[in-house]
């Protein structure tokens, strides 16, 4: 099962009195999972950010970079063992 190391990814925060310790984007109470989700449902990361201000472009592509990286590692793993 994949499962992304957030704590390695400096844009992201988990607190447990934030939404119950949900992976949030650092300095706010904006679930990463709003960002998979909206871009799954077509929006554009312009977009993303227009209709969340807390959220800047920088810490958008941080947390895709890490994901991506996550997945590659994952995959790598996956094919070695």
């Amino acid at each position: 099962m994949l499962a992304t190391d957030w704590e390695t990814c400096p844009e992201v925060e988990r607190d447990p009195e934030k939404l119950g310790g949900v992976p949030v984007f650092r300095h706010t109470r904006l679930p990463l999972y709003a960002l998979f989700a909206n871009l799954r449902d077509g929006a554009t990361v312009e977009e993303f950010v227009e209709w969340f201000p807390g959220v800047d472009r920088a810490q958008v592509n941080a947390v895709l970079d890490h994901a991506v990286k996550s997945l590659q590692v994952y995959l790598v793993h996956e094919n070695t063992v």
